[in-house]
């Protein structure tokens, strides 16, 4: 079962069924199962399947939060394509889909393990003794490790076949868990007389997926577009050959950081039914900004109206000892701007 019709579709919530005694997944009675070694991962990692599906769910908020201002802003849908049409191609989105959900489950199943709710993994506690003169490895550290190796044999099991969509798909997962890993950053504790920091406990921290997602944002601006590799022998081995290279010989090969892609990105102004895009009529827009969120570039040129709406909030909030707040109302006007 291909990634973009299983395990991205377990980020919706209302269509995540489980069975507690047999430990099959089952998305909605018109998809299959999940393949049988993403089971059996499952059933050899007790607690794990909750902590997949919530790093899914992170891993679509985020998506939608980093693209809020483009035209493509992450739209999803209920029923069995969470993302669309979209996965299907070869495009820059599609390679953020699958690094940021490969991301998200690492994350997630990394930060499980460190706080006991998977009975297959604890903390990472490889890390102990000296680090430097007045520190050493101690507590608790995320077990990145565990999470990599799990994301990598849960999520790419969903990928098959030897064409050039494979490899992107299996390279963008790889460059979602290389970031997790590349942005862990060092904690540490203070231990002393009176507050002093004469030495201090230290472990490695998972960064937040919001970074994560940063990071993966600015590789997609700058992804690489991608054909593959050609050594011109006949005596190179099959996994010689699958490999991905610059489609312009001038630029560096992809590292493994890099987001890759191999098609044009649709304009996605206007609504298609084929290509899956929604198009950006009726979205909000900013008047006065340049940006990609300005009404000239989100509106595509069509133009946008205005109109205004009267919101009522509540404000001038106090708390009353004990205990209670409250509040007036204060209503305003608010200018809105929308693409035609």
């Amino acid at each position: 079962m291909h990634l973009t019709r299983g395990i991205v579709n377990v980020a919706s919530s209302t269509n995540l069924l489980t069975d507690s005694k047999s430990l099959q997944l089952v998305l909605e009675p018109s998809l299959q199962l999940l393949s049988r070694k993403q089971r059996r991962l499952i059933r050899q990692n007790p607690g794990i399947l909750h902590s997949v599906s919530g790093g899914l769910q992170s891993a679509v908020r985020e998506c939608k939060w980093q693209f809020r201002n483009r035209r493509w802003n992450c739209p999803t849908a209920s029923g069995p394509h969470l993302f669309g049409k979209i996965v299907n191609r070869g495009c820059r989105e599609t390679a953020f889909i699958f690094a940021i959900t490969s991301a998200g489950v690492t994350h997630s199943v990394a930060r499980s393990c460190s706080e006991g709710s998977i009975e297959s993994c604890t903390c990472d506690y490889r890390r102990r003794g000296p680090g430097g003169p007045d520190w050493h490895w101690g507590g608790c550290s995320d077990n990145i490790d565990f999470g990599r190796l799990f994301g990598r044999e849960f999520v790419d099991s969903g990928e098959k076949g030897r064409d050039l969509r494979f490899l992107m798909n299996l390279h963008n997962n790889e460059a979602g868990r290389t970031t997790v890993f590349s942005e862990m950053r060092q904690e540490c504790k203070c231990h002393g007389m009176s507050g002093s920091c004469t030495v201090r406990t230290c472990w490695m921290r998972l960064p937040t997926l919001r970074a994560v997602g940063d990071v993966l944002r600015d590789r997609f601006d700058g992804a690489s577009r991608v054909l593959y590799g050609n050594r011109g022998n006949n005596r190179a081995s099959r996994a010689e050959l699958l490999r991905l290279e610059p489609e312009d010989p001038a630029h560096k090969p992809p590292s493994p950081h890099d987001l890759v892609y191999f098609e044009k990105s649709p304009n996605f102004c206007t609504y298609s039914g084929r290509l899956g895009t929604a198009g950006t009529a009726g979205r909000a827009c900013n008047s006065s900004s340049p940006a990609l969120d300005g009404c000239e570039l989100l509106c595509c040129g069509r133009g946008h109206r205005t109109r205004t709406q009267r919101v009522t909030e509540r404000c001038n909030c106090t708390f009353h000892w004990c205990c209670h707040v409250s509040c007036r109302n204060c209503t305003h006007t608010r200018v809105l701007h929308e693409c035609l």
